[in-house]
C-alpha cells in the first residue's frame, strides 16, 4: 500500500526520515555528493531559513508498506510571483526509487496544493534561494558531483518527471575548462587591459579573509542586483542576502574571490571555490568529528574549482566588466598551480554571450540539468 505523508517540521523523527532519505538512495552510487547535515536541516526549519518568512514550502514523504521510497517539498514563492506577475509553484528535494507510482503520487500532491492555492503552473527542481541547484541532470550522470552546488540525480529521474506530463523550461549547463588548455583569446585580454588602464573598472584582490569579510555586505547587494535579467530572479530580502553571502564566505578562499569595482562599489563579482566534494562524500553529512578537518585538507589536495557565481551588474554590462573577469579567472588558474580544471556550473542556455565565451575559453560543456513546467 502506498501513501503520501505531510512532514511535520515540528516532528523530529519526520525531518529526520525526509532528510536521510537519499543517503539509501545513493547508497552505491559514487557520483552522488551528501550536503551537510547542517544544511539540509536548516532547509526545514521554519525559524532559521530565511525563506520561510515571505513564501509557503510544505514537505512529503511517499510511504510504500511502511517503508520511505520517495520525497518532494511544494513551494510557493511570492516574491517571485509578484516580482514576474505569475502564479507558479515550484517543486524540489524530489527523490525517489524507481517507482513511478509513488512518483506519480508525489508530483500529484504537489499539483493539488498548488491548484488549491491558485497557482497555474509548477516549474522545477527549483528551490529555496540562489544557492540550490536547479533541474533535473539529464546528461554528465557519470561525473561526480559538484560539491552540493548542482543536484545530482540517477538517470531514471528524467523518464519519472517527464511521465507526469513535464516539459522543458530552461536547461543549464556545466563547463569544463582544462587549466592546460585555458585560452584567453586575445581580443578578451586586450579589452581587459584597455579597462584597467581607463581606471574606470578595476579587480579587487582581498588580502585576507578578514579583508574579504569587510567587503561582504558590498557583495551581498551586488549579488541581489546583478541578476535581475535572468529568468530565476527574484529581490532577496536583506536576511537572504546574509544568508547567501554568509555561506559563501564559509567556504570561500580570500585569494579565489574577486570583485570589479566602480570607486568603492562592487559591479561585479567571480566566486571560485576549492571543489571539497571528495571530503563531503567522506564525511556523509557529518562536519564533526572529522569532517571538518578533512574538508580543509581536501582544499590544499584538489585539482579541481567550481566556478558558482558570476555577474555584472546591468548598468555597466558591455564596459569590458566581462572581459576582466575572465582576465582574473585566467590569472586565478595561473597563480594556484594545483588546479588542473575550473568548472563553471550552471550557465543558463538563455546566456547566449556567457556560453559563447566559455567555448572561447576552450570550454567543453559536460553536464545539463533541465528545469520542467507543467500547466496545471
Amino acid at each position: 500500500m502506498l501513501t503520501i505523508e505531510k512532514v511535520d517540521t515540528e516532528n523530529k523523527k519526520q525531518v529526520r526520515r525526509f532528510v536521510e532519505l537519499p543517503f539509501r538512495i545513493y547508497a552505491n552510487c559514487p557520483q552522488w555528493v551528501p550536503p551537510l547535515n547542517v544544511d539540509a536541516y536548516n532547509q526545514l526549519n521554519r525559524k532559521k531559513h530565511p525563506f520561510h518568512e515571505h513564501s509557503a514550502v510544505e514537505f512529503f514523504i511517499a510511504v510504500r508498506d511502511g517503508r520511505d521510497v520517495g520525497r518532494i517539498a511544494a513551494i510557493e514563492n511570492k516574491p517571485f510571483n509578484k516580482y514576474h506577475n505569475e502564479k507558479t509553484a515550484d517543486f524540489y528535494f524530489f527523490e525517489c526509487e524507481n517507482d513511478l507510482e509513488a512518483a506519480t503520487a508525489l508530483f500529484k500532491t504537489v499539483f493539488d496544493w498548488s491548484k488549491a492555492r491558485g497557482l497555474d503552473t509548477v516549474i522545477g527542481p527549483k528551490g529555496m534561494g540562489p544557492l540550490d541547484g536547479y533541474g533535473i541532470l539529464i546528461f554528465g550522470h557519470e561525473h561526480r558531483q559538484t560539491m552540493t552546488m548542482l543536484n545530482y540525480n540517477h538517470a531514471y529521474y528524467q523518464s519519472l518527471v517527464e511521465a507526469q506530463g513535464f516539459v522543458k523550461e530552461v536547461d543549464f549547463v556545466s563547463c569544463y575548462l582544462p587549466a592546460d588548455k585555458f585560452q584567453l583569446p586575445e581580443r578578451v585580454k586586450n579589452i581587459a587591459e584597455r579597462v584597467m588602464q581607463r581606471g574606470h573598472l578595476k579587480v579587487k584582490k582581498f588580502k585576507s579573509k578578514k579583508e574579504l569579510l569587510q567587503w561582504a555586505d558590498r557583495i551581498g547587494a551586488a549579488y541581489n542586483n546583478a541578476f535581475v535579467r535572468n529568468w530565476e530572479y527574484y529581490p532577496l530580502t536583506q536576511r537572504e542576502i546574509d544568508f547567501v553571502v554568509g555561506n559563501i564566505m564559509t567556504i570561500a578562499d580570500h585569494r579565489l574571490i574577486k570583485i570589479i569595482t566602480h570607486d568603492d562599489d562592487v559591479v561585479g563579482f567571480l566566486f571560485v571555490f576549492h571543489d571539497v566534494s571528495a571530503a563531503l562524500q567522506r564525511a556523509k553529512g557529518r562536519l564533526f568529528p572529522f569532517g571538518l578537518i578533512d574538508i580543509l585538507l581536501e582544499m590544499r589536495r584538489t585539482s579541481k574549482v567550481s566556478g558558482n557565481g558570476m555577474g555584472i551588474l546591468p548598468e555597466h554590462q558591455g564596459h569590458g566588466g566581462n572581459a576582466l573577469l575572465y582576465y582574473a579567472m585566467g590569472n586565478t588558474l595561473q597563480d594556484f598551480s594545483q588546479f588542473a580544471h575550473v568548472e563553471m556550473t550552471q550557465v543558463a542556455e538563455t546566456t547566449e554571450q556567457m556560453r559563447a565565451d566559455l567555448k572561447n575559453l576552450n570550454g567543453v560543456e559536460y553536464k545539463n540539468h533541465r528545469v520542467y513546467q507543467k500547466a496545471l
